[in-house]
Formats: structure tokens, sequence, C-alpha cells
């Protein structure tokens, strides 16, 4: 529970974060303006086109009389539709963070250095960065859908398919959301995707405190621009929790006293032998 609650005070921590850096609040924002402006445009011309997608699919109810054939090819158009409103939602994040690649990038590291003990920015080109999100991005679809074609089986078991499953559907879309959110961050920290996954998975209420209550708030588009950059901010404080970064003395002196106490990581839980923490 006590990680529960973390990971919803980063979820605020972040919003309250974008709200004392209003310049940085516009400029995350438009990431997620400008995806949003592109999903609207292409679920336009889907709902325009879906009738026709319909009809060119289904050749055979041609000669079906009136209304079995129009009811056959609206219920058609409408599952078309549908089925990219579902997409655009489960994609939208993972898109979002691509596109905004540079400016969470440059989001990220001012709230690192204005809470301090920054890591050393990694010296990679943009093209590279890119690439690195887009295959980060499929990994975590790829889970994300087998999750899905479990649930959805589920989803067919009596009173546990209408209760239990999408309560886990929120939980398991939750943890991926704050997965896909300290990318950013934590690919600061050189800690590779796979590695990302076992450190909020070992701390599985954090991850599900910061994710699942962003991932009901993003099922509004509008929601989704205004919140993003906090999302971003929030994620980055999360993950200087999950790697905390040595003192910068600390980097530059001598090798630190055993005997010393352990240092404590901002929620106040000793920092534990993670091997990607910043040296």
């Amino acid at each position: 529970m006590r990680d529960l609650a973390a990971g919803m005070k980063y979820l605020v921590e972040g919003q309250r974060w974008v709200g004392r850096h209003g310049r940085w609040w516009g400029f995350g924002m438009l990431p997620a303006l400008l995806t949003l402006v592109g999903y609207v445009v292409a679920l336009a011309f889907l709902g325009a086109w879906a009738k026709d997608l319909a009809g060119w699919a289904t050749p055979f109810a041609d000669h079906w009389g009136s209304p079995w054939r129009e009811a056959l090819r609206d219920a058609l158009a409408a599952i078309v539709f549908g089925g990219g409103l579902l997409l655009s939602l489960l994609t939208f994040t993972a898109v979002t963070l691509v596109v905004g690649q540079p400016f969470y990038e440059a989001l990220c590291a001012k709230v690192d250095e204005t809470e301090g003990d920054a890591p050393a920015a990694p010296d990679t080109p943009l093209w590279r960065e890119l690439l690195t999100a887009v295959r980060d991005s499929l990994y975590v679809l790829v889970r994300v859908a087998a999750f899905g074609v479990v649930l959805f089986a589920c989803g067919f078991i009596p009173v546990v398919g209408q209760t239990v499953v999408p309560a886990l559907g929120f939980l398991v879309s939750g943890f991926f959301m704050t997965v896909e959110l300290t990318a950013v961050a934590l690919q600061r920290r050189r800690v590779p995707q796979p590695e990302r996954i076992r450190l909020l998975r070992a701390r599985l209420g954090l991850a599900l405190g910061f994710g699942t209550p962003l991932m009901l708030a993003f099922l509004v588009p509008l929601v989704t621009v205004l919140a993003m950059p906090g999302a971003v901010a929030g994620a980055t404080l999360l993950a200087r929790d999950l790697v905390p970064t040595a003192p910068q003395e600390e980097q530059e002196g001598p090798a630190p006293d055993v005997s010393a106490p352990d240092v404590s990581t901002p929620t106040g839980r000793p920092v534990p032998g993670n091997p990607y923490a910043t040296p």
C-alpha cells in the first residue's frame, strides 16, 4: 500500500511541477496536441469511408433485400470505426512519446536539473533515440497485445468476465502506461527496456499507483493533451526513485565509507543494490 500511495503521489507531484514551470507545460503539450490532431483526422477519414469499406468487404450481400443488406453493412462499418477508435486509444501514448521524443527528453532533463543529481546526458544522435523509442514502444505493445488476447478469452467466463477481467485490464494497461512514460528518464540512465519492466514489476504497487489513474484519465483525449507534460515529469520523479543518481560530490570524490548510513530515495526507502544506478 505504501508504494501504491507513492505512485499516486508522483502523479500529483508531476502535475505540480509543470504547474510551477508553465513554459514547460506548454512545451510538453505540443507533441500530444499534434498527435491528437493526426488521430482526429485519421478517424474522420475512417468514419467517412467505413460504409464504403463495409460495402467492398461484403459483395455477397449485393443481392440481399432491404433491410438486411444495410443492417449488415452498417454493423460492419460500426465495427471498423470502433476498432479504429480502440486502436487509437491503445496506441496514443506510445505514438505521442515517439513524436515527442526530443520534447520529452528536454522536459525530463529539466526535471532532473531542478531536482538535483541529474545523470549525464546520453551522447546519442536524435535518429538513434527515435529508433530506440519506436523499438521500445513495439516491445511494450506486443506484450500489451498478448495480455489483451488472454483477457479477451477470459471475458467469456461467466461473472468473472464481466467483473474481474475489466479491472485486470485497467491494471495491466496502467502498468504498461508507467513503463512507457518512464522510458525517457530510464533511457537517460542507460537502463535497457527489459530491465525497466523488471524494475517496475519488482515495485508493482508504485507502477500501478502511477499508471492506473492516469490510464483512466487518458480515456478522455483532451485530458491526455493537458496532463501529458505532468505525466512525463511525474514519471521522471518516479524513475529517480527506481534508479537513484549518486550526488555530484560523491561522483567526483573518494570512494564512500562503507560504514556510512545508506542513502535513501525520495520516499525514504533505502537504495537497493541496483546495477543500473548511475555511478
